[in-house]
């Protein structure tokens, strides 16, 4: 296999009829057994079109399809780039991210990441996520805003990984989207997993990983609706697919939406306003909030000037 391709279609013959998936996805595509099982995990390697378990026995005429990771990124060093810490002590720190900052290094941002600046401006970082994600416990979107947490130490992370697991970990996003959503609140609770025609984006497929969004109306301006929104799953793009999902995708997604908007707001019109999480060493319940950034807060003044009756 070349150093980097997007994906690669294997099909299995009578030879390899009968062998484990990740076996022959291993064999063929050379990489790793350890490393299929994890792309297996994040769905990125698929058995005829769908995702399937590492142990599934293949048959002869079967379609398998692996995308690997990107290639390693290494001697990522520390950039003196602003950022935003909202708190910091010796276990954790949470982080404003400012919408066009990449989380960390990866094909295409080799730096000026989140993780660049971070290795700068905080002392000590976990481990768990390897070079390339030091202290890095969730993501969020380039283009979108708002609050994630970093872990200091290994023991740390591996807290806050747990909380994430059972949802204990609180997320809540504040979006605009296109149209008028007639209820107050409601819940999106639709399977995720990569687009089977677009391996960059992501889809609802009753085949994938549970994802589970409630929303809740703040303020409605016509054809732009303001929104609160739990996450109490982490999907990838979970709440850009869930949007569109119900035909109200986020204002501004190039993606999923419709991308160009009058709001004056580049990418998607998406903030992770508030973060609440139990601290790893004190067992204390944490809450942290970001405002919303100015061109977001620009926009919602346009809608309400533009919704105000006039005389």
């Amino acid at each position: 296999m070349p150093d980097w391709i997007d994906s690669v279609e294997l099909s299995v013959d009578a030879q390899h009829a009968g062998q484990r998936l990740d076996v022959f996805a291993s064999a063929c595509a050379g990489l790793s057994r350890n490393a299929v099982q994890r792309l297996i995990a994040s769905g990125d390697v698929l058995l005829n079109g769908r995702e399937a378990a590492a142990k599934t026995r293949l048959r002869r005429g079967d379609s398998v399809s692996v995308t690997p990771p990107p290639p390693a990124v290494t001697d990522i060093v520390p950039q003196d780039i602003p950022i935003d810490i909202v708190y910091q002590d010796e276990d954790i720190a949470v982080i404003n991210k400012p919408k066009g900052m990449v989380v960390h290094p990866a094909a295409g941002n080799p730096d000026g990441t989140l993780v660049n600046a971070i290795m700068f401006h905080i002392r000590d970082l976990s481990g768990v996520g390897g070079e390339v994600r030091p202290g890095i416990v969730h993501r969020i979107d380039r283009m979108t805003s708002g609050l994630l947490v970093i872990a200091k130490n290994d023991e740390a992370h591996n807290f806050l990984s747990d909380q994430l697991k059972t949802h204990s970990v609180s997320r809540i996003y504040y979006a605009l989207v296109d149209g008028n959503i007639r209820e107050d609140e409601g819940t999106v609770d639709a399977p995720i997993a990569r687009s089977r025609s677009d391996r960059k984006r992501m889809a609802v497929d009753p085949e994938g990983r549970r994802a589970v969004t409630h929303w809740r109306v703040l303020e409605r301006f016509g054809d732009v609706t303001y929104l609160r929104l739990e996450l109490e799953t982490g999907r990838t793009h979970q709440i850009r697919v869930h949007m569109a999902h119900i035909k109200h995708p986020i204002v501004g997604d190039d993606v999923y939406g419709r991308g160009k908007n009058k709001l004056g707001i580049e990418g998607q019109a998406l903030h992770a306003g508030e973060l609440r999480l139990i601290h790893p060493r004190t067992g204390r319940e944490m809450r942290f909030c970001a405002p919303l950034p100015e061109e977001f807060e620009n926009a919602l003044e346009k809608l309400r000037k533009n919704a105000m009756p006039r005389y």
